[in-house]
């Protein structure tokens, strides 16, 4: 598929689900997902300052590791807000 001569993509580059979703809807999922990026390294930081925790791994938690997928899915929901609302949805 190429949208050659055109300033933005259609919406199916986006697949089955995103391409059917309202951009307002993905731009709140981008703010979201990025709140929980700066809420997990700001989380980590934390953890970080607590003696010895560099020795020993202790600032190390799942749910911090999980948070931090939350920027480039930040980024991807960002990009197909765009793409939503130059289509038109």
């Amino acid at each position: 598929m190429t949208w050659e001569g055109e300033e933005y993509p259609p919406s199916k580059v986006l697949g089955p689900i995103m391409s059917k979703m309202p951009s307002g809807l993905l731009g709140m999922l981008s703010l979201l997902f990025a709140g929980a990026c700066v809420t997990s390294i700001m989380g980590s930081a934390a953890l970080q300052q607590e003696p010895g925790a560099m020795s020993d791994g202790s600032w190390v938690k799942w749910y911090y590791i999980l948070g931090s997928f939350g920027g480039p899915l930040a980024w991807g929901t960002h990009v197909a807000a765009w793409i939503q609302r130059k289509n038109g949805m």
